[in-house]
């Protein structure tokens, strides 16, 4: 079920550097260097995959860009934050 925009706001207050925009979740991760933008990616990879939602990925050097939305719903849904708040815990302090 799609979140109206007060219930994203008050969940968006737990998640630092996301931000909602057209519909989506929306955060860049910056890692050290490409080996650890991509280790990253594979533990992404492995949770959207596990459950069944998946992100649009964009990597450009030791730049992660994610892009949550759950498209069924046309908008935010508890999947979107559900693996938000999952990639927060692969960043390597």
């Amino acid at each position: 079920m799609k979140l109206k925009k007060q219930e994203i706001d008050d969940r968006l207050r737990k998640l630092q550097g996301w931000q909602y925009a057209d519909e989506s979740l929306k955060k860049e991760f910056k890692l050290k260097d490409f080996s650890e933008a991509m280790g990253f990616v594979v533990k992404i990879a492995l949770a959207a995959e596990q459950a069944q939602h998946h992100p649009d990925i964009t990597i450009e050097y030791n730049r992660v860009k994610i892009i949550l939305t759950t498209h069924s719903e046309e908008g935010v849904t508890e999947k979107d934050f559900s693996l938000a708040e999952k990639m927060e815990t692969f960043v390597i302090g």
